[in-house]
């Protein structure tokens, strides 16, 4: 198996159709280490279709997705491993006590064996106060950061994130906002919010894609030199002209 070194995400005519519509439209984009990119688009636009597609959660009608230079359909399990998902959804196991689901999901990676314990993690996304709570008696915004104490706690190389800050109070965004940032030093992030100040203040980049297909591509500096990304957002989506 030949991993290749400099792209941790590599996109390459990514199709997906739901019956008859065609959701995602040959999408092509690369996103190196260190990179904290945004990936912004409205309601539909496919964003949440091409992240399930990148952690192989979907598999693509068309197209590839390689995870630091490996195939997700031909080496799924090893893709995997490198990747941290929060989903969009945040499914988690509201019976169990914090603690308890945070060492189960370290078992499932053999995260137990590496570098950050669930003690660790919990220090990282600011859950001590909560950690012997049941997940089921947290609010969302704590159940929140325990979706992203779990996709970080194997350590992996790139992290997906989907709506990472929905549902945080002012106070937990700039925590959040200030942990993404410090994971993407030495990670790759993939960043969605409808938030876009988030996205202004975190990524050094913005992808935006519209009806499945890329509308912008560009360093986050030069999209907004004479504009807001609001602005630009809404012009590019077809919502307003500027």
């Amino acid at each position: 198996m030949k991993q290749s070194i400099g792209m941790s995400i590599e996109v390459s005519g990514l199709v997906k159709y739901y019956g008859a519509q065609k959701a995602v439209d040959q999408l092509n984009f690369s996103v190196n280490k260190g990179e904290i990119v945004g990936f912004l688009g409205p309601n539909g636009a496919g964003k949440t279709t091409t992240m399930k597609m990148i952690t192989g959660f979907l598999p693509p009608d068309k197209g590839s997705v390689q995870i630091c230079g490996m195939n997700m359909l031909q080496y799924p399990i090893e893709c995997k491993r490198k990747i941290g998902y929060l989903p969009e959804a945040n499914p988690l196991y509201t019976d169990l006590y914090l603690k308890e689901y945070l060492a189960f999901v370290a078992g499932v990676h053999g995260a137990d064996r590496g570098p950050w314990t669930v003690n660790d993690i919990i220090q990282k996304v600011g859950l001590q106060a909560e950690q012997h709570k049941k997940i089921g008696q947290l609010s969302k915004g704590y159940k929140q950061r325990v979706g992203l104490a779990a996709a970080i706690l194997h350590n992996p190389e790139v992290l997906v994130l989907d709506e990472p800050t929905s549902g945080l109070d002012p106070n937990q965004i700039i925590e959040i906002r200030n942990l993404i940032k410090e994971l993407g030093k030495d990670k790759t992030v993939l960043f969605s919010s409808h938030i876009l100040q988030e996205v202004a203040a975190i990524c050094s980049r913005v992808i935006i894609i519209h009806k499945g297909k890329i509308v912008a591509d560009d360093g986050l500096e030069n999209l907004i030199s004479n504009n807001s990304l609001e602005n630009v957002f809404r012009s590019l989506t077809g919502l307003v002209s500027v």
